[in-house]
């Protein structure tokens, strides 16, 4: 069975502080090399664990949806919806960040997958959103992998690293889901 088969969505839980801190500490330049970077702050056990509570607190008022990516217990991996939109519209923003040391071996594709089941299965969406810098070849790739299409562009659209950049939008609807 490959690796990425043993990976599980798990919701944050207090309990998974010390691993959270460790697993943002440890890709902390990476991450911020390819997203926003987080305020200096969110790097101490009291922001993480706020940050965890905000997370469940999100979740019981069904306005985001948060996993931790986790193989034989480790996080390796974190993915969300965010901005979740209802009635109407049942969507939600994608988002996700898979640690340095994994990156090109399936994982963001899997557990990207495995965010679909529970966001058309259980959580009854119908849309997820996503978007992401043309340079970031990876990550679309594997929303590609995973059934989204891109629907639109944005020139000059964010400013991230001292330039410009396009940004790119990705969909992905109920009815393209497998099963």
């Amino acid at each position: 069975m490959p690796v990425p088969d043993r990976l599980q969505l798990l919701p944050p839980t207090s309990a998974d502080l010390a691993g959270l801190l460790d697993f943002e500490l440890e890709n902390r330049a990476y991450f911020e090399s390819w997203v926003t970077a987080r305020a200096p702050g969110y790097y101490s056990q009291e922001a993480v664990a706020a940050a965890i509570e905000q997370a469940q607190h999100e979740r019981q008022q069904d306005r985001a949806h948060q996993y931790l990516a986790k193989l034989d217990g480790q996080i390796v991996g974190r993915v969300n919806l965010t901005g979740v939109t209802r009635p109407y519209f049942n969507k939600a923003q994608l988002g996700y960040r898979i640690g340095e040391r994994l990156g090109g071996r399936g994982y963001a594709t899997r557990i990207v997958a495995l965010l679909l089941e529970e966001a058309f299965g259980e959580l009854e969406l119908w849309r997820l959103e996503a978007t992401a810098r043309p340079q970031n070849l990876g990550s679309i790739a594997v929303m590609r992998r995973n059934g989204f299409h891109q629907y639109g562009k944005s020139e000059q659209a964010m400013f991230f690293q001292n330039a410009w950049s396009d940004l790119l939008y990705f969909e992905r609807r109920k009815e393209h889901a497998a099963g």
